[in-house]
């Protein structure tokens, strides 16, 4: 059977890259000062144009063909759900989902997300959840820069508190993440392995039919410290 034959991201990287303090350090201490680009920001309006302004936000962050983006709008029906994704073809790529069938509570919107964290920062909202679910890992060492964490972005993903989330199939995806945003925050930032008996991404199915271990870090951004969800952390 082809389907269950994925394989963990190849790379000569074993740990935590040794650019990586330099570089958050840097981009912690200077403003990113791109300009944000006029559909991002029309992107951005469109994505609050059905929130009442009241329910929770919740941001599935490069949310693929918006299968997690759908289940995480039913498990939190009174939150306003916004999924974002760069690929328009990604997006309309959301079978086998109607949209006659798909929760009211909820969008997609086509956007960078360079750009859609800033603004979101910059208007002074803030999440009660946000998902960055398999984002690509990019596991070549040249390529750290491309890497969420490494990215000059980054300071702008705490900022956004609220429960943030991030799952991977690369273990030195996770440790880094969980490094980086120690380094954001001033705090020690725990990561684990789990299990995923309902998938919220078919990349996530895939791996799990593949047999291999998955890694998650879950920190509430608004509390002291953030824990492990159960056992399994590092």
């Amino acid at each position: 059977m082809s389907y269950a034959n994925s394989r963990i991201p190849e790379s000569a990287q074993a740990g935590v890259h040794e650019q990586l303090l330099r570089r958050v350090q840097r981009h912690l201490a200077e403003p990113f000062r791109k300009p944000c680009l006029d559909y991002n920001r029309e992107a951005f309006e469109a994505s609050l144009a059905g929130w009442d302004r009241n329910a929770p936000l919740v941001l599935d962050a490069g949310c693929g063909v918006g299968h997690s983006t759908i289940q995480l709008a039913r498990a939190f029906p009174d939150h306003w759900v916004i999924g974002v994704d760069q690929s328009e073809d990604r997006l309309k790529r959301r079978k086998p989902y109607p949209d006659a069938l798909l929760p009211k509570n909820m969008v997609f919107v086509r956007a960078d997300l360079v750009d859609y964290w800033r603004l979101m920062s910059d208007a002074g909202l803030r999440l009660a959840r946000h998902y960055i679910l398999y984002p690509n890992p990019w596991p070549k060492i040249g390529h750290l820069a491309r890497r969420w964490h490494a990215h000059p972005v980054f300071p702008y993903v705490p900022r956004l508190g609220g429960v943030l989330e991030c799952r991977t199939n690369w273990r030195v995806y996770i440790e880094e993440f969980a490094y980086a945003l120690g380094l954001a925050t001033g705090r020690e930032i725990a990561w684990e392995t789990f299990e995923a008996p309902v998938p919220l991404t078919p990349f996530e199915r895939k791996y799990r039919d593949s047999g291999q271990t998955l890694f998650r870090l879950v920190c509430d951004l608004d509390a002291r410290a953030c824990v492990p969800q159960e056992d399994g952390a590092r």
